[in-house]
């Protein structure tokens, strides 16, 4: 049976640079990686872009439970000394709209260099080894995969990832591990989702995009509106501005068994009320068709979706359905359309700062396996790199 210092189980952006951070440090540590490739989910993020962070990293951007930990780790490792980490393995990156990218727009330049991070310290990786068993006791750790293989170790740090792109690896079979070492998982459900709605003007427009507003409304709560791409699909709506208002609805509907859950969705975003109201009543005026009443403001097709609002004449009334158009909410999309997951380890069963385990010496979380989800552009892979190069530090 191997031995190391430490073991990392997972080697996805927070694993790989959990390992990275031990090994700095002067311990011996080996990942074990369940599929036969280290980093498929960085090779996938940012749409091959990779979105290494954003300028604006703080706990304030993450779920209210997670923000104490949150912050905790990023007041010892945070968006600076994440851009030194990477500038120090060679790698050039570059800010758009607060979100930070490698200046070659691969996600590869990003797994490339830290894999010649990895071969540079002889971290050795053990691939194939799908977990089933850890075991602790006053001598140590032992780990024991499906295989027979097992490997001990003084510490183990569990970044074996959330339930978003199964076929990465990441199918949250690594909380049952957590559960029989007596964590409590609060349920994961898909985030950064498309929505499933059943409502034939997504079916008739579904492919349109443009630009708008959503926000979710859950037994009549509101939420902010936040604008982006609003994308009809034959099964609903999708696009940056739905992704961004899923996570409320995928825990209501996922988790909580929610009924009453809409998207309100503003199709006009880039107009007041007022402004509309005016062009829509010099159009009326001029008697133009209720078909090319939204002419030049939305996109034709739409247009013609929307005529039946002007037919009896309202303005007002048009307006109100056109800046709060609402869409019952059925369900989400499977976890392979999901970008992260809600939900994880209840973060309340770690110690701040360092990651570990209060319920288990010597055992440590970092990443998404954690109930951490923070908001797109490149939070939740801030939290990867950081909670992991911290879980790597105490040997």
């Amino acid at each position: 049976m191997e031995k190391y210092a430490t073991a990392v189980i997972g080697g996805g952006a927070a694993g790989i640079c959990a390992a990275i951070g031990h090994a700095r440090s002067g311990g011996s540590v080996i990942i074990c990686e369940k599929t036969t490739q280290l980093g498929k989910k960085i090779l996938a993020s940012g749409n091959g872009r990779c979105n290494l962070l954003n300028d604006n990293l703080n706990e304030l951007y993450y779920n209210a439970a997670a923000r104490d930990l949150v912050k905790s780790i990023f007041k010892q490792f945070g968006k600076s000394d994440i851009l030194d980490f990477f500038a120090i393995l060679g790698l050039e990156t570059y800010s758009q709209d607060g979100r930070i990218f490698p200046i070659t727009n691969q996600a590869a330049s990003v797994l490339k260099v830290l894999e010649m991070e990895l071969k540079r310290l002889f971290v050795p990786v053990e691939y194939d080894f799908c977990c089933d068993g850890i075991s602790v006791s006053k001598s140590g750790i032992v780990l024991s995969s499906i295989s027979g293989k097992r490997i001990a170790c003084q510490k183990v740090i569990i970044t074996g990832g959330g339930k978003t792109y199964p076929a990465f690896g990441s199918d949250g079979s690594i909380y049952e591990i957590a559960r029989q070492l007596g964590h409590t998982v609060i349920e994961p459900v898909p985030n950064a989702v498309p929505l499933v709605v059943k409502d034939s003007l997504c079916h008739a427009l579904q492919g349109q995009r443009i630009f708008a507003g959503a926000r979710s409304i859950i037994e009549g709560r509101k939420s902010e509106q936040v604008q982006g791409e609003l994308l009809f699909t034959k099964y609903g709506l999708s696009g940056t501005c739905i992704l961004d208002v899923s996570e409320a609805i995928s825990i209501a509907i996922n988790r909580q068994y929610k009924k009453d859950v809409f998207v309100a969705v503003d199709l006009v975003p880039f107009l007041e009320n007022k402004q509309l109201i005016s062009k829509l009543n010099k159009r009326k005026n001029e008697k133009v068709a209720t078909d090319e009443m939204m002419v030049g403001i939305l996109p034709n097709k739409l247009c013609i979706a929307f005529k039946g609002l002007f037919e009896k004449g309202d303005i007002d009334i048009a307006v109100n359905s056109l800046k709060d158009t609402r869409f019952k909410v059925s369900g989400t999309r499977s976890w392979n359309d999901a970008e992260f997951t809600a939900g994880g380890i209840n973060v309340d069963e770690v110690n701040l700062g360092t990651l570990e385990s209060k319920l288990c010496k010597g055992v440590y979380f970092a990443g998404e396996v954690l109930d951490v989800s923070g908001r797109r552009g490149g939070y939740n892979l801030g939290w990867a790199w950081a909670s992991g190069y911290m879980a790597g530090q105490t040997l």
